[in-house]
C-alpha cells in the first residue's frame, strides 16, 4: 500500500483555454478538487506556495477552508518557503488550521526555489544575519518554528494581564498536539535531506534535485531517501518517518488525454538553478499497461511511502478528477499501491 495525494501548483491565468482565470477561481477550485479527491479515496491534497506570481500563495486560509469541507484527506503544502515566514506567527496559523481540520495537516516547508522577484523575502521584512546565506536564514526560521510547535512556554507573562494566565511562562496559542511530527522538509540535496532527518522532519523529495552523481534522477533520488533514513536512524528518533516523492503521471485512457499528454517519451533534464547543476525528473504519460511497467522501474517511487501526483490545475476540476481517478483505477492496483 502507498499513500497517494495530489500536488497543485495553483496556477491561474486569463489566457485562452484556461479553466482557472482568476485568483478566486484557483482558490475555490482547489477546495472543490480536494473534496472530489477525498470522495475518490485519495489520501492527500497538497498545494504549492509561490510569491509574486499568479499561483497559490498564502496557504493557511486555503488549508483551513479545505479542512472544513473534508473529513479524512490529509491537507498539506509542498512547500512553504521559509525565507518569507515569521515562524512565530506561522505557529499560530498552522495550529489553527490543524485544529480546524481535526489534526490532518501535513506541512511541507523548505528553503524554497527561485522566485519571480530578486530577493523577494526582503520586501517581507527579512534579511539574512551577518554571515548567513538566504538558505541559512530559511533553516534558522525553521528551527524556531519547530521549537515553538512543541508547545513549551517561553514568554514572560504580564503581572497585570487583561485576562487570567495559566501558571508559568506562556506559549503560543492555539497549540495543536502532534503537529510537530507532521512537518516535512523539501530537500534538494542529500545533505539537506540528512539535516531534515537530524532535526526530526519528514522528507519531501520533489521532481528536481542537485545533480550529485550524474546518474538518472530516480536513482539519485532513491539514494537521497536511503541517506535520509540512515541519518534518521543515527539521530535516534523513536517514530517512523514519512517520505514522499512527486511525479507527473498521466494514464492515457481517452482522446482528450492523448491530445494533452500523448507527446511521446519524456527524459530527465539537466539545468542550473542558482549556479547549481540540477536534474529534473521525467514525467510519465502512456497507456495504463505500459505506464505500469515504466513506473515499476522508478526506484524512488518504490522507496517512498507517499506519492504526490502533480496535477494540471488550469485544465479545471472535472478534468483533474478524471486524471486522479484514472491513476487510482487503472494504474495503482497493478503496482500494489491499492
Amino acid at each position: 500500500m502507498k499513500k497517494i495525494g495530489f500536488l497543485s501548483f495553483g496556477h491561474w491565468s486569463p489566457e485562452r483555454g484556461s479553466q482557472v482565470r482568476t485568483a478566486s477561481d484557483v482558490l475555490l477550485q482547489s477546495i472543490d478538487l480536494a473534496v472530489a479527491a477525498e470522495e475518490l479515496g485519495l489520501d492527500g491534497a497538497y498545494f504549492r506556495v509561490h510569491h509574486y506570481a499568479r499561483q497559490l500563495a498564502s496557504p493557511f486560509p486555503l488549508l483551513a477552508a479545505v479542512g472544513t469541507r473534508t473529513s479524512k484527506i490529509e491537507i498539506g503544502t509542498g512547500v512553504i518557503d521559509m525565507r518569507y515566514e515569521n515562524p512565530l506567527y506561522m505557529v499560530e496559523d498552522a495550529g489553527a488550521a490543524d485544529l480546524i481540520s481535526g489534526g490532518r495537516l501535513q506541512l511541507g516547508i523548505s528553503r524554497g526555489s527561485p522566485e519571480q522577484v530578486i530577493d523577494g523575502w526582503r520586501y517581507f521584512g527579512y534579511q539574512p544575519a551577518e554571515g548567513e546565506s538566504p538558505a541559512d536564514m530559511a533553516r534558522r526560521h525553521t528551527l524556531v518554528f519547530l521549537q515553538q510547535l512543541e508547545g513549551k512556554g517561553f514568554a514572560q507573562p504580564n503581572p497585570q494581564p487583561m485576562f487570567p494566565n495559566p501558571p508559568g511562562l506562556l506559549r503560543l496559542e492555539p497549540h495543536s498536539e502532534g503537529l510537530r511530527d507532521r512537518i516535512w522538509w523539501g530537500a534538494g540535496s542529500n545533505a539537506t535531506a540528512e539535516w531534515a532527518a537530524e532535526v526530526g522532519m519528514n522528507l519531501q523529495s520533489s521532481t528536481l534535485k542537485d545533480d550529485e552523481t550524474g546518474e538518472p534522477f530516480h536513482i539519485q533520488q532513491a539514494k537521497q531517501i536511503r541517506a535520509y533514513r540512515e541519518a534518521w536512524k543515527k539521530a535516534g528518533h523513536t517514530r517512523t518517518p514519512r517520505v514522499s516523492v512527486s511525479r507527473s503521471i498521466f494514464a492515457l485512457v481517452n482522446d482528450q488525454d492523448r491530445m494533452y499528454f500523448g507527446r511521446g517519451k519524456e527524459k530527465d533534464q539537466v539545468g542550473f538553478i542558482d549556479q547549481t547543476r540540477s536534474i529534473f525528473g521525467r514525467g510519465y504519460a502512456d497507456e495504463p499497461d505500459r505506464l505500469i511497467e515504466q513506473l515499476r522501474g522508478d526506484e524512488a517511487i518504490a522507496e517512498a511511502d507517499t506519492l504526490l501526483l502533480t496535477v494540471p490545475n488550469m485544465l479545471g476540476v472535472d478534468y483533474n478528477v478524471h486524471v486522479i481517478e484514472s491513476i487510482l483505477t487503472h494504474v495503482a492496483p497493478g503496482l500494489g499501491w491499492r
